[in-house]
């Protein structure tokens, strides 16, 4: 049996969604602003009433522990650039990029995000997947769309990863 590598791809984001939506019909609304540590990155409510994240242009040291709300925002501003990239957008700034402000906007901003993910890879190709990724390697003609493909998966496992991590932790410390 010949199974594309568009297939094999979906087939992993499929599997990988699926673990995703475990986590994300079990969140509450407290979970996305519970700060498991000090120090820890959130997201805060500017004077405008737009949710920013904390943010620093070069890693600090000791690494801040992220709440959920910053995490879903980290996928919210990654996905919605490489999805600008694959469809040939002007792709957003980080900045441009805030929190939709609750946890149900922002499960459903994931879930739309999701849909639209999807669209780019219902339209793909295999003869796609050999184009030169526009994104996330910039200036790199060795990396190809299946490369970036291959990543959106890689790095929304580990972002789901965390996200039910720190779930489970403030489950477990009854929230506190």
């Amino acid at each position: 049996m010949h199974v594309s590598r568009c297939d094999l791809l979906r087939w992993q984001f499929d599997l990988i969604w699926s673990l995703f939506d475990y986590h994300l019909e079990r969140l509450e609304s407290e979970d996305f602003l519970w700060e498991p540590a000090s120090p820890c990155w959130t997201v805060r409510q500017d004077a405008n009433g737009t949710w920013e994240p904390d943010w620093a242009e070069a890693e600090p040291e000791p690494l801040p522990i992220p709440t959920i709300g910053w995490v879903s925002w980290h996928i919210g501003w990654w996905w919605s650039v490489t999805i600008d990239h694959l469809q040939g957008r002007v792709p957003r700034e980080r900045t441009q990029i805030s929190w939709p402000g609750d946890g149900n906007a922002a499960i459903a901003w994931l879930r739309g995000l999701r849909q639209d993910w999807l669209t780019v890879l219902d339209r793909l190709t295999d003869a796609d997947l050999d184009a030169t990724a526009p994104f996330p390697w910039h200036n790199d003609t060795e990396h190809t769309v299946a490369h970036t493909v291959g990543w959106v998966n890689a790095e929304l496992m580990k972002n789901i990863a965390e996200i039910g991590q720190l779930r489970l932790l403030r489950s477990g410390s009854n929230g506190s």
